[in-house]
Parts: structure tokens; C-alpha cells; sequence
């Protein structure tokens, strides 16, 4: 297959029809991530693949690693999990932030058997059922240099795994500490293990397109995040999509700061650059996280040469407030932001002040990881972009199923190449991963739990979810721990948990109850006992409510909706008020999504306007009279 046949010009919207009149097979892709990492050390061995920063203060003194290096680094490191017992449908899971060993180890994963990145993040009960879930009897983790906080949940863990491979800090000088013992646990350090291994080829069995490659979990919104099956191919398909893209070429230079754990990271930010020999720069193992970084960021891209980014909302926010200076940033020709809504302040305030465009995108781990792109020179406000190629994109009636026309809002379902194999339910007799849609996939379709209509272009806007997350900062957020959390006061007979809209995080937690009769109990110590059982810290609810009843639908279920627009209203009146507006605001449910109403004073639109601009979120002129929540 020619490089034409696999680059086609793919630069905007009209472009898509050309792409899909070549049939997907024919276009020559690899058959694994592991043919593709090879295809790129074969084509460019001596040039750059990964530049890793150790930390923020230290971003001139990265470690680099070439195709050729890469390509055996993951060779030594696939074949110390080969020697562990690890065989094609093994899983392996892994347990650590960003560094240079954890990115060829999620590779060499992939190779020898089946990767599974944790967020070390999690509670121990999650941790602990993610890896009975999965089946990993190996560990790739954090050691205790590298990340002291994940390092300490190991004995509790260590019971179900036959070996701990231990990773250290990108660029780690002297000695490294020492390991514990525990008995019947294969406890070492990666790097000394793989020292001797072979470099130049893997010992086992290749994968083949349709084997499992990856086990990513999910928010979930039944307790447990659940973990989502991706196969080689599906992960070759979808980066091939986002490589593809004619704005970036082979000299283009990727800034890579999510965490593994995330798909965005790996097919984004790891993947796609394989296929044009693009070299990508990691952040240190706090990534966005680290404050630091945003203080030396713009230098950072004028050194490298940075071309594209990709993140969150919320660090666009502050990168609007870092002052560019005298750093040069002309390298950087657009940034990628997705995973939840983005505020037009947040847009207008990053492009003002960079001149840099950022371009929407909309994805999911479901479906591997993007399913929609925009075009830096074809905006199109409102719409979070156009259906990738060879994905296929329907608007449905939430009760029927029928397939609505282009303008009608509906749920979103998506079909097609890059669609997962199943959520991990289990292991059968043989220990193979049983997999299961859940009620997600139906004759191939996804249903993505968004509500969204499409354009006559078919490009995709975003009108709500019909699932419950809670995204912050793009986290997502199950509001079934809070809500589980809350339920076991003695005194809470109800609870609902939903995102309450918030210009820095895009979406916070907060509750409301229902409580038993005669309950001598107040809203405080009811958000201090969530905060204190809930699995991680960003889920504590910022607020909780008591009600006299929740909400329900005709036929009586749950109606988060409800709760949604009485969190945005409270959220909006606080906002407008803290800015000296007294004004009346209401909030209510159309098509899923939320829309505030404000009734301004005389000479209050324009003030009005930037607060309310701040949050991503729906907004009309009207005299309104604001209720409480209906019950």
C-alpha cells in the first residue's frame, strides 16, 4: 500500500465523503499496536519518539528515547512479563503516573498480553475489585520514589498478584530503595529484570487485530468503575483517524500531559504519533496537575517546538491567565480540548491571548477513545465536530429507538471500527475475559448515554447527558459513591448526587436527601460523612441538600434532570450575586439539557453576559420567578 493510499487529504469537513470512498481494510493500517510501533522504528529509528520531562523546574533535562530505543525497551520489557507467565489474553495492570519507564511498559502490556492502567488515585476497594475484575495476577506500579501515595496501597493489594514490577522516576540518580518482602509476591525493579532480557525481538506471540489489547475503566454509574475492552484493532483504527489530520506532519512535536490511564493519552498522545514518526513531549508524573508547570509552559512549547496539544477545559483556563512574555509559541498551531463542555469565556480568554485555536473534540472510552473532531479552519460554533472517518454517528428517539432526522435532539449512538468489545464481566473456565454490552451495544451500536442532534453536515452537537456522571475538570465522577456513601447515614432514607456547573472545574459533586422523620441531623455533617467514604477526594460533594422528596418521573423513577437544573440555578444566583447583581434566575429541563433564565436589571446585560459566560451552559433574557426544585 502506497503512502497516499493511508494519508489521504483529510483538512476539513468536505473531505470525509473522499476518505470513506477507499474502504477502511484497503488503507494498509498495522495490525496491532505493536506492528505499529514497529513500522515507525523501521522507518525512523534514530529519530526522537519520547522526550520526558522529570518534573516542571527540571524541563531542560529530559530523558530521550529514540523509535529504535523505544521499540527495544519494550521488547525487554514484554519479554520480563513473558517470563512472569504472561501469554496472549493475560492481563497486566498498571499502577503509576507518567514517567519514561511506565510508557514503553503499557506498550510491552499491550504485547504480551493485555494492559490495564489504574488510577492509583482510587480507593483500595476499587483498586482491589478492578484487579479481581481483570484477572492481572502481574502489577507494573509506582514505586516508592516515584509516587509514595500509590506505593502504600501495595500491601493491600499484593494477596492477589504473583509479581510487582516496580517502576522509578524519569531520570532516578543512585541507588534505588529498597523493596519489601511479602510472601509469595515476586516484588523487583523493572528496569533491573529487563537488563538482561532480549532487546532485538519478543519471545511470544504477537497479537493479531482482533485480541484484546487494553481493559480501561470507566466512571461507571453502577458503584465500581466499570473496565471497557479495547482489541488491537479498534486502537490502530481510532489512532490512525486522529493522525490522519493533514494539519500535523512528520516534524510535528506533541505535548502529552494526561495520565496513562486515560484513553486520551494513550491513543492521542502515544499512538497517533507512531504513524508519522511525530516526536511527543511528557510531562513530569503530576502532568497538568502540577502547578509548576503552568509558570514554565509557554517556555516549554517555544524550546520543544510544541505543534498540538490536547487537554481538559480547566487547564485552558489557566493557561489564559499565564502571561506568554518573550517565549516565541508560533510552533503551536492548535489545541485539543475535550472531555466535558467547554465555557465560551474559557475559549475567547485562550485565544485572546495566545492566538492559538482550540479545536473540540468529543470521545469516549466506550468507543475507544475520539469520535468527532473539529477543523482549526472551519469552525463551526456550537458543535463539538464532525463524525470521525469510517465511524458512524445516529440520533435516536430515548424511548422508541427510532432514528431521528438532522435538528432533532436525541440519544447519541455511534457504530463502526473503533466501537469496544464489551465491558469485563468476569473470567470463564479457561480464565479468558468474559465480556458483556450491558445494554450499551445493541446490533453494533453504542448507545453513548449523550443527548445530542446532528447538523445537515452531520456535525455533532451536544444537547445533555441521559447518564448521570459528573465530570470535573474531566474527571469522571460516579454519583453512585456519593450517593452510596450518603445512604449509609442512618438517618438519609434517599439520595441523589449530580454535577452542579462551576467555572473552574466545569462541574462540581453536590447532593440532596431525603431523611428519616424527626431526624436531628443538618446539611453540614451530611457532606462531612460523604466526604469522609467516599473513593477519592474530587468526588466529596461540595454541597448537600435536604429535601422533602426527590424527584420522579411519571412512572416514579429517579429524575436527576430535576436536580441538575436546581444545582445550575442555586450555582448561577451565587455567581451574579457575588458580583453585585440582584437578579431573578430559574432554571429548567429542554431536551435533556439544562437553561438558565435571568431577568435583568436596567444596564445589567453586559455584566451579566461575562459571568454568565464563564460556564458552559445555556442562557436566555426572561422576567422569571424562581422556584425550588419540584419534588
Amino acid at each position: 500500500m502506497t503512502e497516499n493510499l493511508l494519508w489521504p487529504p483529510y483538512c476539513g469537513p468536505d473531505d470525509l465523503a473522499p476518505i470513506e470512498a477507499v474502504p477502511l481494510q484497503e488503507r494498509g493500517l498495522p495490525g496491532s499496536t505493536y506492528d505499529l510501533l514497529v513500522r515507525a522504528a523501521g522507518r525512523w529509528p534514530d529519530r526522537t519518539a519520547l522526550t520526558v520531562l522529570p518534573e516542571a523546574a527540571r524541563w531542560r533535562e529530559p530523558v530521550r528515547l529514540t523509535f529504535a530505543e523505544l521499540l527495544e525497551r519494550v521488547h525487554r520489557y514484554a519479554n520480563v512479563l513473558h517470563r512472569f507467565g504472561v501469554r496472549r489474553g493475560a492481563p497486566v495492570a498498571l499502577m503509576a503516573p507518567n514517567c519514561a519507564e511506565l510508557i514503553p511498559a503499557a506498550l510491552a502490556a499491550q504485547l504480551a498480553g493485555i494492559a490495564v492502567p489504574l488510577n492509583g488515585g482510587l480507593a483500595l476497594a476499587h483498586l482491589g475489585e478492578l484487579l479481581r475484575r481483570s484477572g492481572a495476577r502481574v502489577l507494573v506500579a509506582a514505586g516508592p520514589e516515584l509516587a509514595p501515595d500509590v506505593w502504600a496501597k501495595l500491601p493491600e493489594l499484593a494477596e492477589a498478584l504473583d509479581a510487582v514490577l516496580v517502576l522509578r522516576p524519569t531520570a532516578a540518580v543512585g541507588d534505588p530503595a529498597p523493596l519489601p518482602r511479602i510472601d509469595g509476591v515476586l516484588i523487583g525493579y523493572l528496569a533491573d529484570l529487563a537488563r538482561a532480557e532480549d532487546a532485538s525481538a519478543f519471545t511470544g506471540e504477537s497479537p493479531r487485530p482482533g485480541d484484546l489489547a487494553a481493559f480501561f475503566h470507566t466512571g461507571g454509574t453502577t458503584g465500581t468503575p466499570k473496565l471497557a475492552a479495547h482489541t488491537h484493532g479498534s486502537e490502530v483504527a481510532n489512532a490512525w483517524m486522529i493522525a490522519a489530520i493533514s494539519t500535523l506532519d512528520s516534524d510535528a512535536v506533541i505535548f502529552a500531559a494526561l495520565p496513562l490511564f486515560h484513553v486520551n493519552a494513550l491513543v492521542v498522545t502515544l499512538l497517533a504519533p507512531l504513524f508519522k514518526g511525530q516526536q511527543v513531549v511528557w510531562a513530569g508524573p503530576l502532568g497538568y496537575r502540577e502547578p509548576a508547570l503552568y509558570g514554565e509552559f509557554w517556555s516549554v512549547v517555544e524550546h520543544y517546538g510544541i505543534a498540538a496539544m490536547s487537554a481538559v477545559p480547566t487547564v485552558y483556563q489557566v493557561l489564559a491567565q499565564c502571561p506568554v512574555g518573550a517565549a516565541d509559541i508560533s510552533s503551536l498551531r492548535y489545541a485539543m480540548v475535550g472531555a466535558s463542555p467547554l465555557p465560551d469565556a474559557v475559549r475567547t480568554a485562550f485565544e485572546a491571548r495566545t492566538g492559538v485555536t482550540l479545536v473540540e473534540g468529543y470521545g469516549l472510552t466506550e468507543a475507544t477513545c475520539a469520535s468527532a473532531r473539529s477543523f482549526p479552519d472551519a469552525p463551526r460554533p456550537g458543535a463539538v465536530g464532525q463524525r470521525m472517518p469510517y465511524q458512524q454517528v445516529k440520533v435516536v428517539h430515548p424511548d422508541s429507538g427510532a432514528e431521528l432526522p438532522a435538528g432533532q435532539t436525541g440519544l447519541l449512538a455511534i457504530a463502526g471500527p473503533t466501537v469496544f468489545a464489551g465491558y469485563v464481566t468476569g473470567r470463564d473456565a479457561q480464565g479468558r475475559p468474559v465480556l458483556d454490552g450491558l445494554g450499551t451495544l445493541v446490533d453494533g451500536w453504542l448507545d453513548t448515554g449523550d443527548l445530542a442532534r446532528l447538523d445537515a453536515d452531520g456535525f455533532v452537537h451536544l444537547a445533555g447527558r441521559s447518564k448521570d456522571l459528573i465530570i470535573r475538570g474531566g474527571h469522571n465522577i460516579d454519583p453512585a459513591v456519593i450517593e452510596d456513601a450518603l445512604l449509609a447515614h442512618p438517618h438519609v432514607t434517599g439520595a441523589g448526587a449530580v454535577g452542579r456547573p462551576d467555572p473552574h472545574a466545569g462541574e462540581v459533586p453536590v447532593a440532596y436527601v431525603t431523611l428519616a422523620p424527626q431526624t436531628d441531623v443538618n446539611e453540614d455533617e451530611l457532606r462531612r460523612w460523604a466526604a469522609a467514604r467516599v473513593p477519592e477526594r474530587a468526588a466529596a460533594p461540595k454541597s448537600v441538600t435536604v429535601l422533602a422528596a426527590l424527584p420522579v418521573t411519571d412512572v416514579g423513577k429517579p429524575y436527576k434532570p430535576a436536580l441538575r437544573a436546581d444545582a445550575t440555578r442555586l450555582a448561577v444566583a451565587e455567581a451574579l450575586a457575588g458580583h453585585g447583581h440582584d437578579v431573578k434566575v430559574d432554571a429548567a429541563v429542554e431536551d435533556g439539557s439544562v437553561v438558565v433564565s435571568v431577568a435583568p436589571g436596567a444596564g445589567d446585560r453586559e455584566a451579566i453576559s461575562a459571568v454568565l459566560d464563564q460556564y458552559a451552559l445555556r442562557w436566555t433574557w426572561s422576567r422569571v420567578t424562581p422556584g425550588p426544585v419540584a419534588s
